[in-house]
């Protein structure tokens, strides 16, 4: 078995404090920026950043379906860190300023993948569909706060 990796980034015209806020709102923000492969979203303990527990269900391909129970941690300062508790699956959130009023976000996901042929096309073919959804992401995230 290989790590897989996934990252997308950003810059968002909106400060950095601000972006994080928004990142770290289980309970309201974040919900309204996941995408259509987004479903059964469930905060079930916390709401607000480091203690949080979500649940959704992430349908990355038209086969692919995962349960995906989320401890979330705030490890330093503009970085979140979401810990699946079904699967090695591990996504940080990295939020720093770039440039006047302006943020960075960099999501990366991580996990431990397959072995053999299958493992060689989920290292091959899944962090550009990952990266999609998380493009999709960030791009709602824009639009919430730079209004």
């Amino acid at each position: 078995m290989a790590q897989v990796e996934a990252t997308t980034e950003r810059v968002v015209a909106a400060d950095a404090e601000k972006v994080f806020d928004a990142l770290a709102d289980y309970s309201g923000t974040r919900q309204r920026l996941l995408p259509e492969q987004f479903s059964e979203y469930e905060v079930r303990e916390g709401g607000d950043g480091e203690g949080t527990l979500v649940h959704w269900k992430l349908q990355a391909t038209s086969k692919r379906v995962r349960d995906c129970m989320l401890e979330v941690g705030e490890p330093t300062d503009g970085e979140l860190v979401e810990k699946d508790r079904n699967s090695s699956m591990v996504t940080t959130w990295r939020v720093t300023p770039a440039g006047e009023g302006g943020s960075r976000v960099v999501v990366t996901t991580t996990w431990q993948g397959a072995g053999g042929i299958g493992g060689f096309f989920e290292r091959t073919f899944a962090p550009k569909g990952l990266g999609r959804i998380y493009d999709a992401i960030l791009a709602n995230l824009a639009r919430e706060v730079e209004k």
